[in-house]
């Protein structure tokens, strides 16, 4: 089609994408097309501002590494990463949902961790916490043989994969349900912790003038056939950004009751002083268990990253 005028673009590229056999890549892209398009001629985009665009974009994939991922952290920070996993769950956006980000700190194969066992693997600064957890499906039945992954930052906000002081897979690991539906563990509390500033999601949050934290959680992945693989994350009930979290990840039924234990004696006697306890249940719902592919592979080389914060205007 030769190009008349500015409208003609699109109607070309339309009739183009017409040529797809894949009815739900014809459907993606269209949308897609039809979209990008209207926000070119609403933003009314100079060519200045598009090549802008394209380095912003560029640089995503630049600073996308084995220990880091640039891309899933925008997504976050946009609030798409929320958006696609309330659409996707909780029949499909009608009902609360215990389903939640993946984030960009997931790694496959975590050790295996027996039920009430400890998946602290260095000496990790912080206060003790006992974790039970149980799954259901959607009738409230029980869910045993379900593979529950779980990781989380240390009280000091880094995530073993960014800090060279703690051992590898240090707060990960792998646990199973039983016939009750139930997983233990002990840990430490975690901390909040600034994302990463050094790439364009910094400069994406200076410009918004939004602070760069998020709020205090530990990860829980469920997977089992028969199931929807479920990414999940408890987030601190005593936490002071449950309510401006930077990924828009904080939902109700994810607010987990952090509860502090100061004159009773922990579940283990090693412990002494403070503890903290969880209790915190998940519905999953029936569906297809694949697992996506994980955000980062490896541990990071290097010093651990400087804590930048930024404040929110």
């Amino acid at each position: 089609m030769i190009i008349r005028n500015q409208e003609d673009v699109t109607t070309a590229v339309l009739a183009e994408l017409e040529r797809a056999t894949d009815p739900r890549f014809k459907e993606i892209m269209t949308a897609a097309v039809k979209h990008l398009h209207g926000f070119v001629r609403d933003a009314r985009l100079t060519d200045a501002e598009f090549h802008q665009a394209c380095a912003f974009i560029a640089k995503l994939g630049q600073l996308t590494t084995p220990s880091h991922n640039e891309v899933v952290l925008i997504s976050g920070s946009l609030g798409i990463s929320a958006l696609v996993c309330l659409l996707n769950n909780g029949q499909n956006g009608q009902t609360e949902t215990t389903a939640n980000l993946m984030g960009p700190f997931w790694r496959m194969a975590s050790p295996r961790v027996d039920n009430g066992g400890s998946i602290v693997r260095s000496a990790t600064p912080g206060t003790p916490i006992f974790v039970n957890a149980w799954v259901r499906d959607v009738e409230g039945r029980p869910v045993a043989g379900a593979h529950v992954d779980v990781w989380q930052t240390s009280a000091e906000g880094y995530y073993e994969n960014q800090d060279p002081e703690q051992a590898d897979m240090n707060l990960r690991g792998q646990l199973t349900t039983d016939a009750r539906g139930h997983i233990a563990f002990r840990s430490v509390k975690p901390g909040p912790y600034p994302i990463p500033l050094t790439g364009p999601v910094g400069a994406l949050l200076r410009a918004q003038g939004r602070h760069n934290m998020r709020p205090a959680h530990i990860h829980f992945m469920i997977n089992k056939p028969g199931y929807k693989t479920q990414f999940s994350q408890v987030y601190s009930s005593d936490d002071p950004y449950l309510e401006s979290d930077v990924q828009f990840g904080v939902t109700q039924a994810l607010i987990g009751q952090y509860v502090l234990h100061t004159d009773e004696p922990a579940p283990a006697s090693d412990v002494q002083g403070s503890w903290y306890s969880l209790d915190h249940h998940f519905e999953i719902e029936a569906g297809d268990n694949r697992l996506p592919q994980p955000p980062i592979t490896g541990k990071a080389e290097g010093d651990r990253p400087v804590r930048a914060v930024l404040e929110r205007r």
